[in-house]
């Protein structure tokens, strides 16, 4: 049953009531600062996730048509890490300016892989695509306007046309989608989804931490994997007990002025920094403190562009000084929270599939942190991990 269920469902079911894709297909020359504009005007204050993504496409032109695939995606993540390499540092605008926005690919490497399907690929395939690397499915979706541009270029032949951009428009498909899209249908699949991801041999224990009280600095190679992972980077006391969590979602929403806290802070106060209230202002003042004793004038210049000042004094108000206590509380509901930082969603090595994959998708989270009874760490559930679980159901690839 449940391998008919994955052969003869089609990919394009999961496209219903997704948007079009935002496409940016730069020039040759396009430098790192382009693609921050670009990913700027592409935002637009989406509350998806994925509306935080720019997906980059490249372009080749012949006599009749011009054929283009997307080649990947990036997001203000990828900014940040890029300016906190210690060659950027001082002078983040040179940086920016003055390097090609390929850059941004080429540090994730071959693991980072967009592919492109036909919308009447099997979820099968969609499958065993992202289990083969592939983070995001480009699937070709066809919209009112799309049609009626169709119908009028057969009344008035063009001698251009476009069979990529102008034929059909995109959306993108993630893990995310495909185990939302499996939760709506679990029956077909039962009982493996009671079963306890500790009987399904899905705990990752390869976690990425680092210490509340270390630089953030020090995690900035974990953050960069948990980028292309699509995983997280735990923030931990000197027990093991979960305090709080670094995810590229989380940096994706700041600006790219983070790259000065994820320098002068520590991993502690990057989560109070990051967090949805905003900075406090007693740190960001201490950013620019250290900023000054650093001698990096030219990021402290780019704090100033962006006035974190001000607008962090009004949303600091809204946080109470309970932000500044120390460690963690464990409120019982599946989660950890330091004060009012971000919290980092997390289950047990019992709880059952389809419990933790009810967590992720509620909380919009690739992985769910395992925790033991003393509440420390033991390692992470992912969509990837529970992907696999339902491509073993069907059996071998063919």
């Amino acid at each position: 049953m449940a391998v008919n269920f994955l052969k003869n469902q089609e990919v394009s079911d999961l496209c219903l009531g997704k948007p079009p894709l935002k496409k940016w297909a730069p020039d040759h020359h396009a430098t790192i600062a382009d693609a921050l504009s670009a990913l700027k005007k592409s935002c637009g204050g989406g509350g998806d996730h994925q509306s935080h993504y720019l997906s980059i496409w490249s372009c080749s032109v012949d006599s009749h048509h011009s054929v283009c695939e997307c080649v990947g995606k990036i997001c203000m993540a990828d900014i940040i890490c890029f300016l906190c390499k210690e060659e950027n540092l001082a002078n983040p605008l040179k940086a920016l300016e003055g390097n090609s926005v390929s850059q941004l690919l080429l540090h994730k490497g071959p693991s980072l892989s967009v592919r492109h399907l036909d919308p009447n690929s099997s979820l099968l395939q969609a499958l065993d695509s992202i289990l083969d690397g592939a983070q995001n499915l480009v699937i070709p979706i066809e919209s009112y306007s799309t049609r009626n541009s169709r119908k009028k270029s057969h009344n008035k032949p063009s001698p251009f046309t476009t069979t990529h951009h102008n034929g059909r428009e995109y959306c993108w498909i993630t893990q995310e989608d495909v185990v939302r899209f499996l939760l709506n249908s679990i029956g077909v699949f039962s009982p493996i989804p009671t079963y306890t991801i500790e009987s399904l041999n899905i705990i990752d224990p390869d976690i990425m931490t680092v210490r509340y009280e270390e630089p953030a600095s020090s995690a900035l190679p974990l953050i960069s994997r948990s980028l292309v992972e699509q995983t997280s980077v735990a923030v931990i006391d000197e027990n093991n007990r979960l305090i709080g969590e670094i995810l590229p979602s989380t940096l994706a929403l700041c600006d790219e002025t983070v790259a000065a806290a994820i320098t002068t802070l520590s991993a502690g106060d990057l989560l109070a920094y990051i967090d949805c209230c905003g900075p406090p202002e007693e740190l960001v003042q201490l950013v620019k403190m250290r900023l000054e004793e650093k001698n990096l004038e030219a990021m402290l210049d780019l704090m100033e562009e962006y006035s974190l000042s001000s607008s962090s004094s009004s949303a600091s108000s809204s946080c109470s000084s309970d932000d500044e206590s120390a460690l963690s509380k464990y409120s019982g509901s599946g989660r950890y929270s330091f004060g009012r930082r971000s919290e980092a969603i997390v289950c047990h090595p019992w709880s059952s599939l389809v419990a933790v994959m009810i967590q992720a998708l509620t909380h919009r989270v690739s992985c769910v942190w395992v925790v033991e009874e003393d509440h420390t760490v033991v390692g992470t559930v992912t969509f990837e991990g529970m992907l696999k679980v339902f491509r073993s159901i069907s059996g071998p690839r063919e």
